[in-house]
């Protein structure tokens, strides 16, 4: 049937039967597929460039930035590794000068006392030999593997500098997240991802290990806040990973401590109530095993 019989008296030749939505469709199917892509923003979209000036050889470069009006959060890890939409900002919580070598995570780069400069000059900067400077742009994202290398310079720095334990704990647990990030972000279809994955792993249960030994001295040397974290969020902090480690005991004391502190709030209580029922329930099947 010709839907558009009557239209030749206007001088339009029409051909009989004819699908009225098939441009429509195909449109709609192509626009879909694009809309889809382009609803996920490229990483360099969520960030900026600054210029900081370096504490310890006084020379100004830029740094990347999160715009954090732009990041969207997400439900974090159990263990509190923060999650945003589109974009790991754990890969930018770090500032190196590329001048020096002096690196250390955002918080503690721009505040450093005499005496730790001196020491950041005799055991990094006598030695440091600066990498040849990409031509990128200022908002280029950095990769995992460049990632994890700038914290663990920050890390090396901060013993170098004779840092706190909870600051040289934090770069740990920091690069434990972003080893866990790359393991995460990374396929089985080759073998070298096989391996790579494997190789992450590996190291992610190694600087998680350590992260843990240097919280426990930290809290019991160290005043809090510690690293921006409240008493409360720590004792959460070190309940999670001591479960990781199934040091039970550990992890039920660190919990009685959040669930009965009268500072902690609501929502980190509530974490610690849900994380109390899965140390019970592991001391039940360890008992039920033996």
């Amino acid at each position: 049937m010709n839907l558009f019989s009557g239209l030749e008296k206007f001088g339009l030749k029409t051909d009989g039967e004819m699908d009225l939505f098939a441009d429509e469709e195909k449109k709609k199917g192509a626009g879909g597929e694009v809309s889809k892509e382009a609803e996920v923003p490229a990483e360099d979209s969520f960030l900026l460039a600054k210029a900081v000036r370096c504490a310890v050889c006084d020379k100004v470069f830029k740094r990347k930035m999160v715009k954090n009006g732009r990041v969207k959060r997400e439900e974090p890890d159990r263990d509190l590794r923060p999650r945003f939409q589109y974009i790991d900002t754990l890969k930018y919580n770090v500032t190196s000068c590329p001048f020096c070598g002096y690196t250390a995570l955002n918080n503690y780069f721009e505040h450093l006392p005499a005496g730790q400069v001196k020491l950041v000059k005799e055991k990094i900067c006598e030695n440091y030999k600066a990498e040849p400077q990409k031509e990128e742009s200022e908002t280029a994202p950095y990769d995992y593997d460049t990632a994890v290398a700038m914290h663990k310079l920050s890390l090396f720095n901060a013993i170098a500098k004779k840092g706190k334990t909870s600051e040289k704990a934090y770069n740990c647990l920091v690069i434990s997240w972003l080893l866990r990030a790359q393991k995460e972000s990374l396929t089985e279809d080759t073998p070298e991802n096989k391996a790579k994955k494997a190789a992450c792993a590996q190291e992610e249960e190694a600087f998680y290990k350590q992260a843990y030994e240097g919280f426990m001295k930290a809290v019991a040397t160290e005043m809090f806040p510690m690293c921006g974290m409240d008493q409360s969020t720590v004792d959460y902090l070190l309940a999670c990973m001591a479960f990781h480690f199934k040091q039970y005991d550990v992890a039920s004391k660190c919990l009685a401590n959040v669930i009965t502190s009268a500072s902690a709030n609501r929502k980190i209580k509530d974490k610690a109530l849900d994380m109390k029922e899965k140390v019970v329930a592991a001391i039940h099947k360890d008992k039920s095993v033996k």
